[in-house]
């Protein structure tokens, strides 16, 4: 009888990468903990916290989702990424036509629509975005703008784990996407095969991390302060949405009052050509 084989021991050196990683989000997660600002921006009364979990996100990044994001940009063919990254951007229409539901926006909601259905048909499943091809531009909107929309304030600024920047408001929106059963994770959350439903998942994740990345080197080449950088790009595009879901809502600028024509000074020396018939009744 032959003895049973025996199971040696794995290799330092095999556990050394591993070990490290563990080091590292060990580290950046005491960091989240233990980071400290005296004098917080005003939008950012949670600096010291918002500046632990963003060096515990990164570190998370650089170590996963960056090195997978940056291989799947070089291995993979820009027209498949194309069209992956239209596919799950048709799912998300979906969701945006819904909050332009319920901020009331109808016109939005029926041109979202449209999208959803032009690009379903023609776009073969939303591969191809026809819809822009043919003037029918994208719409993004979330709960974060609804609750906006509705009269919420922002709140402090928020850094949520794994997921980035944020206020209080939009992590209020991201909760209730999440746990909607027509978000855009929902209709793939809601496949039954596991092994189907985790791949696209991951591949969702990494079509998303790969989206940033072009965004990620600008950042890394022009701030001295990517923390400071995220923070104040983020809070100025929310707000910039919002102002413009608002001036929307209410009309525009149609009903604002119209400055005065100032009138133009003539030179004394050149003939009037004004008819005195025109003048405007009182």
């Amino acid at each position: 009888m032959n003895p049973a084989p025996s199971l040696s021991p794995e290799p330092a050196g095999a556990r050394r990468p591993l070990t490290r990683l563990c080091l590292g989000l060990a580290t950046a997660a005491l960091l989240a903990g233990c980071a400290h600002v005296r004098n917080p921006a005003p939008n950012d009364p949670w600096e010291s916290y918002n500046r632990g979990m963003y060096a515990f996100n990164d570190t998370v990044d650089r170590a996963f989702l960056k090195p997978i994001a940056t291989g799947y940009e070089k291995v993979t063919p820009r027209p498949v990424r194309t069209c992956i990254h239209n596919i799950f951007g048709n799912l998300g229409d979906v969701w945006s036509g819904i909050n332009s539901l319920l901020q009331g926006q109808g016109r939005d909601f029926v041109d979202t629509l449209g999208r959803v259905l032009f690009n379903s048909t023609m776009g073969l499943g939303g591969c191809i975005d026809v819809a822009s091809m043919n003037g029918a531009r994208k719409i993004p909107n979330d709960f974060g703008m609804t609750l906006g929309v509705w009269g919420f304030g922002a709140g402090p600024y928020f850094v949520l784990p794994f997921l980035g920047p944020s206020t209080v408001r939009d992590a209020a929106g991201t909760a209730v996407s999440l746990a909607s059963p027509i978000s855009p994770t929902a209709a793939i959350f809601a496949i039954d095969n596991v092994p189907v439903r985790n791949s696209i998942v991951g591949l969702y994740i990494v079509d998303t991390r790969a989206g940033l990345l072009q965004a990620d080197r600008l950042v890394d080449q022009i701030a001295l302060d990517k923390y400071s950088f995220i923070r104040d790009a983020y809070l100025q595009r929310r707000k910039a949405l919002l102002d413009s879901l608002n001036r929307r809502e209410h009309g525009g600028t149609a009903g604002a009052e119209q400055p005065k024509q100032q009138p133009v000074a003539q030179d004394q020396n050149l003939p009037v050509y004004d008819d005195p018939d025109s003048q405007p009744l009182h």
